[in-house]
C-alpha cells in the first residue's frame, strides 16, 4: 500500500495557506494597530478590536 509505514498509516499534513491566519490576542494593541495605515480600533462588547477591511490578516483582539 502507498503511504502505510508499518501499521501506522501516513498522512500527509495539511497546512494554513498565507491568508488563514488567526487573530492575534494582545495586551496592548498601539503597536499592532500601527502595522498598516487602514487599521481601525473598534470596541464591541466590552473588547477592543483592531480591524482591518483591505487586509484581513491584520487583525487582533483585546480583552
Amino acid at each position: 500500500m502507498v503511504g502505510v509505514t508499518g501499521s501506522i498509516p501516513v498522512v500527509p499534513t495539511i497546512r494554513c495557506p498565507n491568508w488563514c491566519t488567526t487573530m492575534k490576542v494582545r495586551n496592548s494593541l498601539k503597536s499592532l494597530r500601527s502595522r498598516h495605515r487602514d487599521n481601525r480600533l473598534v470596541r464591541r462588547k466590552g473588547r477592543v478590536y483592531v480591524i482591518n477591511k483591505t487586509l484581513r490578516r491584520f487583525k487582533a483582539r483585546q480583552g
